[in-house]
């Protein structure tokens, strides 16, 4: 039986007892998660579907690559033409909310979950959850870590290595660690990339 007092806590962002809110999610994205990461998944989409119901939201074109990890998948909605690489972790106690064209590279990780700095109250198995939203037409970087509390806006490019402690506005490249804007997205890059897509297309 979930704890309305635990869970109410939980997602308002104050100190809760996670061992305590009682709902059943994190054992049904677990069994779901281990069918993905040991199915065939490039040749058999059934593992993948089956996870998919445990999300918040799933569009039917989203790609993982296994192995992949969830806290409890329900809290999580992703856009449409989401992509992951290899070993994306996800600690969803708060909601994280991916806008459409995500593209993730290998070993990212978004954390929702912290505890208190004070190590008595730590000691006591409450912790805090904060959300995370990610927008649209967004690529980050391997091996880049997202903090609680993080919103990173749309047409951004995230460093590798990033660190992303604090928010990233709309239209830019950033990186480090901490994470900060390097510079925005120009019309120049656009006028580049797409010299190069037109000579892609010449030859077809």
């Amino acid at each position: 039986m979930i704890s309305d007092y635990e869970w109410e806590r939980m997602i308002g962002q104050k100190l809760y007892n996670p061992y305590k809110v009682g709902d059943t999610s994190f054992e049904r994205v677990h069994a779901a998660q281990k069918k993905f990461n040991e199915s065939d998944f490039w040749e058999d989409r059934t593992a993948l579907d089956e996870l998919r119901k445990c999300f918040r939201e799933a569009p039917r074109d989203m790609v993982l690559t296994p192995p992949v990890y969830f806290d409890h998948g329900d809290r999580i909605s992703f856009g449409k033409h989401f992509y992951a690489n290899t070993d994306l972790t996800i600690l969803d106690e708060n909601y994280v909310t991916f806008g459409d064209n995500v593209f993730l590279a290998p070993h990212v990780g978004i954390y929702t979950a912290g505890h208190p700095i004070d190590a008595g109250i730590r000691n006591l198995e409450l912790e805090y959850a904060r959300p995370v939203t990610i927008g649209s037409d967004v690529w980050i970087g391997g091996n880049v870590v997202i903090n609680p509390e993080v919103t990173i806006g749309s047409d951004v490019v995230i460093g590798s290595c990033s660190v992303v402690t604090k928010d990233i506005p709309d239209h830019v490249i950033a990186a480090g660690n901490p994470c900060r804007v390097i510079r925005e997205i120009t019309d120049e890059d656009r006028d580049y990339w797409r010299a190069l897509y037109d000579d892609y297309t010449h030859g077809m």
